[in-house]
């Protein structure tokens, strides 16, 4: 069948498949553009997600990154409404599985018949001659503990070329199990038996059935929507800042599998090597998010990858629009992760980032916004000083103006004031504004080119309105200076 057909057997279908299993979500569904309580969504260095959804509970199962000789282990994360997340450790270790030594990585989840299964890859093989490949682990608890349920690999061997590694699995509506996997840059479809922890063999006899889409490297991700088959893998290197995701749609499980587009990759403004992923459908819903590890921009360690979602939007035609990683941080899940503070103290309670007094402590994100819009609630405290939105900054550290950058605050003092800072401080312009301590000012600025303009509540009428070219681009963040404060809802988009 064509593609076209395939986009209009999309456009039609009324009835959406899911790849994952259980039941239906709370009454009011998450229904949020990105992980609007902040990415990374979880504590730590995490790659290569995967999902499911169990008893109306979403399940993250991702590989612990860190040199292959210390993967020794699986953790697991879930949440009941993709905003407060618990860790379950090691709910998969190599003392669990008797062939694996290292390299316990890219975990793959499903349920069948009240057990739960997790797929994994094992020991890195470079070669038929080495034990290792991808086993199959089992639990009567979603969050484990597993443990090998057959004793061996379940692949242990190099077929079509690809390396036994980054399995995925999906349940079709006949009931039908599949098993997608490979690296080196092929891809292979095998049927699970309904035990699930054996292959079965196609109709024509064979076991695995290559199913490689030009620019497979890796990581392949299967899910159905209105009755087609998508499915989705990684390109380039995962150290690189280029590792990204394209897809492929298909009226067939085993497709043909044409490339059509690369939906997530890099962002330079936001993060790197965005790549190997997994899709979560939110049960009874038309709502998606894409789930994925990448780099922070400051990090250069292969390893330093952290635990990403963005919402994932389909066309009236079926093919899915490119991702945009979006940076918002509402602190609705009580903590700061992907923050650095310098100076003062900051804590995440109650839906708000807290700054206790002092003179100039910061806390910024790891972005390098050019021309963007930065937004937050800011709520000044106790103090007669001033608190709001850091940009365009580099070489920050400890102290009152340590950086180089932007600064736009309110002030109880009855102005709202915009300077600049390069370990000492400039002001560019004020305007009279009434500031009271205890309520919330929604505090925007709009920073496109030299042009700077500062909004306070009224977001049609800018306050402050200047031009300054010294600093084109930096990281964002938020400030006190001789005040407590709190802030809420931030977000910063690129124009």
């Amino acid at each position: 069948m064509s593609i076209s057909v395939v986009r209009k057997l999309a456009a039609v279908a009324g009835i959406l498949a899911t790849t994952v299993a259980g039941a239906p979500a709370s009454a009011a569904p998450p229904d949020q553009t990105t992980a609007e309580a902040g990415n990374p969504f979880v504590s730590g260095w995490y790659a290569d997600p995967d999902v499911a959804v169990y008893g109306g509970r979403y399940y993250v199962f991702p590989t612990a990154s860190r040199p292959y000789d210390q993967q020794t282990f699986l953790d697991a994360f879930s949440s009941a409404d993709l905003v407060t997340w618990t860790k379950h450790p090691n709910v998969l270790t190599t003392a669990d599985v008797s062939w694996a030594r290292r390299a316990l990585w890219a975990p793959a989840p499903i349920e069948r018949n009240g057990r739960y299964y997790l797929y994994f890859a094992a020991n890195d093989i470079q070669s038929n001659a080495e034990p290792g490949g991808i086993g199959v682990a089992v639990a009567d608890r979603p969050e484990g503990p597993y443990r090998d349920a057959i004793g061996r690999p379940l692949i242990a061997q190099f077929v079509n070329g690809a390396q036994p590694i980054d399995q995925d699995v999906f349940v079709d509506d006949d009931g039908q199990a599949y098993i997608y996997y490979g690296g080196w840059g092929h891809a292979n479809v095998a049927r699970l038996n309904s035990d699930m922890t054996s292959l079965g063999t196609f109709p024509d006899g064979a076991t695995f059935k290559e199913i490689t889409p030009s620019g497979y490297v890796e990581g392949p991700q299967m899910f159905k929507r209105g009755g087609v088959y998508y499915l989705m893998w990684s390109e380039g290197g995962w150290t690189g800042p280029n590792y990204s995701v394209a897809y492929a749609m298909s009226n067939s499980p085993t497709g043909p599998f044409t490339r059509l587009d690369r939906v997530l990759a890099q962002d330079p403004a936001v993060a790197r090597g965005a790549g190997h992923n997994s899709v979560i459908n939110v049960p009874g819903t038309d709502i998606w998010y894409i789930v994925y590890h990448r780099r922070p921009l400051s990090e250069t360690d292969g390893n330093s990858r952290e635990l990403a979602y963005d919402r994932m939007y389909f066309n009236p035609d079926g093919t899915i629009r490119r991702v945009t990683m979006l940076v918002k941080d509402n602190f609705a899940d009580g903590n700061g992760y992907g923050w650095k503070t310098l100076g003062g103290t900051w804590t995440a309670t109650g839906g708000q980032y807290r700054a206790g007094h002092s003179y100039g402590g910061k806390s910024l994100l790891d972005d390098n916004h050019t021309n963007a819009v930065h937004d937050a609630d800011v709520t000044i405290g106790s103090g007669p000083g001033d608190a709001g939105l850091v940009f365009r900054a580099t070489a920050a550290a400890v102290g009152t103006d340590a950086y180089r950058g932007y600064y736009a605050g309110i002030t109880p003092r009855g102005e709202v004031l915009l300077g600049k800072a390069d370990n000492n401080w400039t002001r560019l312009a004020g305007a009279p504004l009434t500031i009271t301590p205890g309520r919330a000012y929604h505090l925007r600025v709009e920073a496109v080119g030299a042009t700077i303009r500062v909004f306070v509540d009224d977001l049609t009428t800018p306050r402050i309105t200047v031009t300054d070219s010294t600093y084109a681009a930096g990281r964002s963040g938020v400030r006190v200076y001789d005040t407590s404060a709190s802030f809420d809802n931030v977000a910063i988009t690129n124009r």
